[in-house]
Formats: C-alpha cells, sequence, structure tokens
C-alpha cells in the first residue's frame, strides 16, 4: 500500500540511495565497507552478524582458521589478526581454533570501525520499481535504491528432510533455532547430521545435561586433521595446498579461482559443488564427542512418529537392518540449501523473473542477476562461483570485486542523469 502522506512520502523519497545492501553477515558488511570507502552512496539493512549472534552454539569454535576468518575492508588493520594484535588475544593463522565470542567481537569493532551506519531494521519487501527498485522497511518506511544487493545469508534456508518434516514444531527443530542448551537439560535429545553443526549441537546439549545422541547416514564422522606444522614440507605443500576451504588441489581451485569456476558448464559445477559438500567438523570436536555421545553411524532416518508426546524414529542400515529410536525431541542439524523463494521480502514476480523454475538465481560473473542493477553474494550464489561462497573466507574475493562494478556502474548512472 502506498503511503498517503505527503510529508511522509517525501522523507521517504529523501532516503533514496544508489545501493541497498540487504543483509549485514559477512558478505554484507564487507561490501559495505569497500563501498564506504570509495565514498559510494549505500544503506545497509539487518542486524550485524545476528545468525552468529543468535543462532550459533554460544561456546562453539570457528571450523575456518584464522587467516580464513576476516572481514574484507581495504585497510590493513581490518583483519582478526590485527584486532588480535591489539587487543592481547593469542591468534596463529592455523592450528589454534577462534572461539565463537572472539570472531564476534572483532566483527563488532569492525562494524563500528568501517561500516558504521548499518541500519538494524530488515526489509521487508523488494519490487522494482521505475527508479530501480522500491524496498519496504519492516518499520514502514519505504524508499528507493537503483541497485540492490541481497546478502542474507544462511538464515532463510535451514533444511529438514522430509522424513523428519511431518513431525509437530513441538517435538523437531532445526540446529539453526538452538544456541543454547540449557532448555533440553534432563531430556532425551536425538541429533541428526554429522558434520559441524551436529558435533557442535550435540556436545552443548550434552555439556548442558541432555542425554543426547547423534545419528546419521555417514559411516563415520570426518573430522578435519589437526594441523601439524612438522608436516609442512615443500612435497606436502604442493601434494595438497592449504587454501581458505580446505586442503587439496580442488578446494585449492575452487577458493582461489571463483571466476574461472563461473565459466564452467553446468554439469560440472553442480559435480564440483557436490563433491565438497560432504560433511566435516573440527579437529578440536573430536574429544568432545567420541567417548562421550552415543553415535548411530551407517543409519539413515526413514520415518518419524509422534507418540505420546515423544518421537520414534525408525533407522535403517545400508544393509537393510532396522531399529527403532525413541526420545523427546529431534533436532536436525542436516545443513542448508539455498533457494531464494523462501527469502521473505523478495516479491513472487521478481522472484521469477530472477530464477525462473529453480532455486538459486543464474548470475553474471559481477554477480547481477538477469534483473540489471540486482545482485546476489554470499550462500544464495553458490551455483555460480562454487563452494567458496559456503565460507566467510570468500567475502574477501567478492566484496572488492562486487564494489568495483558498482563504483562503475553509479559513476555512469550518475553521468547519464547529469547530461
Amino acid at each position: 500500500m502506498e503511503n498517503s502522506n505527503p510529508a511522509s512520502s517525501a522523507l521517504n523519497r529523501n532516503l533514496s540511495c544508489d545501493i541497498a545492501i540487504i543483509g549485514a553477515g559477512p558478505y554484507g558488511l564487507s561490501l559495505g565497507a569497500h563501498l564506504i570507502a570509495m565514498g559510494l552512496d549505500c544503506r545497509i539493512f539487518g542486524k550485524p552478524l545476528s545468525t552468529w549472534n543468535e543462532h550459533m552454539p554460544k561456546n562453539m569454535f570457528l571450523k575456518s582458521d584464522g587467516f580464513a576468518s576476516n572481514l574484507s575492508a581495504p585497510f590493513q588493520d581490518s583483519t582478526l589478526k590485527a584486532y588480535c594484535a591489539a587487543h592481547g588475544i593469542t591468534y596463529a593463522a592455523q592450528g589454534l581454533p577462534i572461539a565463537l565470542d572472539t570472531f564476534l567481537e572483532y566483527a563488532q569493532s569492525f562494524s563500528q570501525r568501517y561500516v558504521p551506519r548499518v541500519e538494524e531494521v530488515n526489509v521487508a519487501s523488494l519490487t522494482e520499481d521505475a527508479a530501480g527498485f522500491r524496498i519496504t522497511l519492516h518499520d514502514g518506511t519505504t524508499f528507493n535504491a537503483r541497485n540492490a544487493v541481497i546478502a542474507t545469508g544462511i538464515t532463510s534456508f535451514a533444511y529438514v528432510p522430509p522424513s523428519l518434516a511431518a513431525l509437530p514444531s513441538e517435538l523437531v527443530s532445526h540446529s539453526f533455532a538452538h544456541r543454547e542448551g540449557d532448555p533440553f537439560r534432563g531430556r532425551d535429545v536425538t541429533v541428526v547430521g554429522a558434520g559441524s553443526s551436529a558435533t557442535d549441537t550435540a556436545a552443548m546439549l550434552h555439556e548442558a545435561g541432555a542425554i543426547v545422541r547423534i545419528v546419521a547416514r555417514a559411516r563415520a564422522i570426518e573430522y578435519n586433521s589437526i594441523p601439524d606444522p612438522g608436516a609442512e614440507t615443500l612435497l606436502h605443500r604442493i601434494q595438497r595446498p592449504a587454501s581458505g576451504i580446505g586442503r587439496g588441489w580442488r578446494s585449492y581451485f575452487c577458493a582461489t579461482a571463483p571466476l574461472l569456476f563461473h565459466k564452467l558448464p553446468d554439469p560440472i559445477r553442480k559435480r564440483a559443488i557436490q563433491s565438497h559438500m560432504h560433511p566435516a567438523a573440527g579437529w578440536f570436536m573430536r574429544e568432545k564427542i567420541e567417548g562421550h555421545i552415543p553415535c548411530l553411524l551407517g543409519k539413515e532416518v526413514i520415518d518419524a512418529k509422534a507418540m505420546n508426546g515423544r518421537v520414534r524414529l525408525e533407522l535403517t542400515s545400508e544393509f537393510g537392518i532396522r531399529e527403532m529410536v525413541d526420545c523427546d525431541h529431534v533436532i536436525a542439524a542436516t545443513g542448508y540449501r539455498p533457494d531464494i523463494r523462501k527469502l521473505p521480502f523478495l516479491q513472487r514476480g521478481l522472484c521469477d523473473r530472477i530464477a525462473p523454475n529453480q532455486m538459486t538465481a543464474p548470475l553474471n560473473d559481477k554477480f547481477e542477476t538477469q534483473v540489471p542493477g540486482l545482485f546476489i553474494i554470499g550462500p544464495a550464489a553458490i551455483d555460480n562461483f562454487g563452494p567458496l561462497m559456503r565460507f566467510m573466507y570468500g567475502a574477501e574475493f567478492v566484496a572488492p570485486h562486487v564494489a568495483a562494478h558498482l563504483e562503475r556502474r553509479v559513476s555512469i548512472s550518475s553521468a547519464r542523469r547529469a547530461a
């Protein structure tokens, strides 16, 4: 509905901008830092690092190494390493897990220094407009933006398998919903999954006093290798080069050549992404899981029923052997699947234009959709630019790359308007 108050409408028009960034996670903050440093007219919306602040287990450690846990800004002192040095916090590029609290303190400092004008209100609606895009905020404010960047992270993409999705909400939830384990103290909980979300959530529940088990299709929980500086020989570095998203030549290629990845044929991109999506936990989680938390591995949940206020899970092994597990609650630590149709602010007609009949939008090499001026960065760009987009490390490539393009685009648009 249009705002019928003339004074309010005039105010809203004055709030228009060249670039609106929707989302204030690692990708949104990083892009904002580059655009602000360029002196561009941009606005950024959302609560900074809300997913990390509100939906990650509070005592967890980042799985990424220190060198791969930076937000991006065009200043040498913007890194996690520089922040730790300035605050007397022990830091290592590799081999020393980064506590979530340390990262959040760093991110808050980064935002205050380089992106000081974050508007902590969510976007309610994004539609096309004669001036570019019309954006409505949850507080009722409306304005126009000539360019819009969707940088909403994983917030809307939590995936619950069909075998669990039919359970009532009081009996099943996604790991995304749990920052603390205290509400489950004394309760019997099954965590489904074998990756870092599963191990982090299970350890949090165990420490809070829950009775917890892990169920996973994987035959074993895979832990990242313990960093060993003594093994870093020249031959080892050649055979298994390190990158910000893992070791090996495939990971190295995905981390260092996203534009080349973008040019690969669709079938090859899909195979590469699938091969890189296997679950793995941080090496430091092994001692919290093994010997402490029962793990039913090599078993798949094929059915789940609510029975007398509890859950009965039916599992099957690869050999067809079935068994039942009863518990009070099931937590699906089953990852995230980007699907822009789940973005609550994206108007359906605009969604159909940028991603007809598919979950992710085709993007050009500047992260621009088929609608000129509309960009998508972060995890929702994984099908175009590969596994790098799953990781915070990807922001170090995306932010300066997209910022440079937007600077050129705004400059050309300004020149045309002046003419």
